[in-house]
């Protein structure tokens, strides 16, 4: 996965979400300041990977609805904490956290701006 994006209704909200859980950064695109479009940075950012967040082109997708495009799933150390913190700052269950043996624990938030996000932290057999 060379690049992501997320896509976000209130970028100022998704920005606060994404800081919090991931400790990542925002930065404007310069030349992209109207669209809103910020590039990321921060703990698993690293190249070739390239993140960026953006303004949502239209309506988003109704809370609960189907996973609706891609679902990017990023480690952590400690899945329960993660999980705990989305739902604690905007974000709702998709998959609370599971076991899955030789791989780890993984879960999935909605992140309040119609995106479905993955965590997991790795078994000592996955890694």
């Amino acid at each position: 996965m060379p690049h992501f994006e997320i896509h976000a209704t209130d970028t100022a909200a998704a920005q606060r979400f994404y800081s919090g859980l991931f400790g990542w950064s925002f930065d404007p695109m310069p030349g992209f300041e109207d669209e809103e479009y910020f590039l990321v940075s921060g703990p698993g950012i690293e190249p070739p990977l390239t993140g960026g967040l953006m303004r949502r082109m239209g309506d988003a997708p109704a809370a609960g609805a189907p996973v609706r495009g891609c679902t990017l799933t990023f480690e952590v150390a400690d899945c329960d904490d993660r999980y705990a913190w989305a739902l604690d700052n905007g974000g709702a269950e998709a998959l609370p956290p599971t076991d899955y043996p030789g791989i780890g624990r993984a879960a999935y938030v909605e992140d309040g701006q119609g995106n479905i996000v993955g965590f997991l932290a790795p078994s000592d057999a996955g890694a």
